[in-house]
């Protein structure tokens, strides 16, 4: 399978690894890159501090950390339907902590920060308003499908009206 899942931290994770690397899959269908790799990390804070400190030099804890297999200029479009994209870490307390503040499940946040280090992965940011709403929309349409909700088959394109 093009997703691979693994947990690392304290204690056992509360979700479903299945569901998870489901979802990753959907998003990649999604994103029309079915057969590329993508490595997940599900951690606890200890694990995520120590990456996020040693690899962006900031000494806390994070939500979610991409590491991506090709990065710099036209990484976006570098990518082959069947290369490693690279990896997504997400930290499951934070994740919790946030799904709380937002009112939401953690199955929804998790979803939420996938769909967001995927996106990292192919080269978006957010470093300015415009970037902002490029990821916010296309993360809207990846958890579409993760889902499995049949609008955001095009995540990658846009809609059009007619």
């Amino acid at each position: 399978m093009p997703v691979r899942l693994s947990w690392q931290g304290a204690g056992k994770p509360t979700l479903s690894a299945a569901q998870v690397r489901t979802k990753a899959a959907r998003m990649l269908r999604a994103l029309r890159l079915p057969d590329a790799e993508l490595s997940v990390l599900l951690c606890d804070d200890a694990t995520i501090h120590a990456l996020n400190r040693d690899y962006r030099r900031k000494d806390k804890p994070t939500d979610v950390l991409a590491f991506a297999m090709r990065e710099g200029e036209g990484a976006e479009h570098a990518h082959d339907a069947h290369g490693l994209l690279g990896d997504v870490i997400i930290s499951l307390e934070t994740a919790a902590r946030q799904a709380s503040e937002h009112a939401r499940s953690l199955d929804a946040e998790v979803t939420m920060l996938l769909a967001h280090g995927l996106l990292h992965l192919l080269g978006l940011d957010h470093r300015n308003r415009m970037e902002e709403r490029r990821m916010t929309a296309r993360t809207d349409l990846l958890r579409a499908a993760a889902a499995g909700r049949r609008r955001a088959a095009g995540a990658s394109r846009r809609r059009r009206g007619g």
